[in-house]
């Protein structure tokens, strides 16, 4: 009788606790902060030393495939003695201090929610700056992932309702509502909205399921393709004696990376495209997803076209976009 009464008094005990925890987190205030910002809480000192410039080296590297540099997340620095109050609502925050621990971890939503929280300790300088560098490719990855998740909560708010995705490639995509649909053909979708000084653009096709065969020639065949795309449907402005389409950035090679994309294996090319026979150039992302149930290659990308302006949050946008494919759609109808 005993040990069941013992039994019971931790297995309610347990029970008060996980709702401590989940009340805890219900009543956690949002998290706030711009696209692509990171707080990273550091004594002053330490932040203009070296443990700074590791801070700098990895967290503001140049994103690639842009068409001038512009660093992969906003910088504020701000000092433990005032990382208080709303401050702590950041989303993605980096916490770097010396200690007489050594430890480096990831937290989530610690004072608002969703929110990540990387934590760096050290006994001295060389052992921050050697968490720094082991740590920094897989906390960029979670505030990434954290930062794609809430574009992507905040597109549902309003959604674009046009049903060529579907009806062309039974796919959906979770695009705005300022979006629109401009062109249609038998195995091409293109999706646009304006902004300030261009305009943000969405292309969708497939390929054949056995294309990019050959290793040792994927990013040409790549080009070769996006190309051929560029010819047919994305025309650009009249020049007399001459066609005028989007291309593949002639004088350098796009990146490409493995990548994963609704759960199917894919590959990322980043790039600049430009115009054959006119002056014009902005970066893009195309994701290559294998969609191996329908025996092809379905190819999404985005692009954007801003002379002048900085566009690395509106290449983000796309990739939160492009990252919310869904296959089968008339399975879930």
């Amino acid at each position: 009788m005993k040990k069941r009464l013992v039994l019971c008094f931790f297995a309610v005990l347990g029970l008060l606790n996980a709702c401590k925890e989940n009340g805890k987190a219900d009543y956690l205030p949002e998290s706030v902060g711009a696209m692509n910002t990171l707080t990273v809480v550091i004594d002053n000192e330490l932040w203009k030393s070296s443990v700074g410039d590791a801070i700098r080296e990895n967290y503001t590297a140049a994103v690639p495939g842009l068409t001038w540099d512009e660093a992969q997340f906003s910088v504020t620095q701000i000092p433990p003695q005032v990382f208080s109050g709303s401050v702590q609502n950041s989303s993605s925050i980096l916490y770097v201090m010396e200690d007489s621990l050594n430890v480096a971890h990831m937290k989530s939503n610690m004072y608002a929610k969703p929110q990540k929280v990387g934590v760096l300790k050290g006994r001295n300088k060389e052992e921050l700056i050697d968490n720094i560098h082991k740590t920094s490719k897989e906390f960029i990855e979670d505030f990434r992932t954290l930062e794609i998740s809430k574009a992507q909560k905040r597109f549902t708010k309003s959604l674009n309702k046009e049903r060529a995705l579907e009806d062309k490639f039974n796919i959906s995509m979770n695009i705005p509502s300022v979006y629109r649909v401009g062109r249609e053909e038998d195995n091409f979708v293109w999706i646009s909205r304006e902004i300030q000084k261009g305009n943000m653009n969405i292309i969708a096709y497939t390929m054949p399921w056995d294309s990019f065969e050959r290793d040792s020639t994927f990013t040409k065949d790549i080009i070769k393709m996006r190309d051929s795309i560029g010819s047919l449907y994305i025309p650009g402005e009249d020049i007399p004696g001459k066609k005028n389409h989007m291309i593949t950035e002639k004088a350098f090679s796009p990146y490409v990376f493995p990548a994963e994309v609704s759960g199917k294996k894919a590959a990322e090319v980043r790039g600049i495209w430009e115009m054959s026979a006119y002056p014009m150039a902005g970066p893009f992302l195309t994701y290559i997803i294998n969609d191996k149930e329908n025996n092809r290659k379905l190819v999404i990308e985005g692009f954007v076209f801003a002379p002048a302006t900085k566009k690395r949050d509106y290449m983000f946008e796309l990739e939160a976009i492009l990252k919310s494919v869904s296959y089968d759609v008339s399975t879930k109808e």
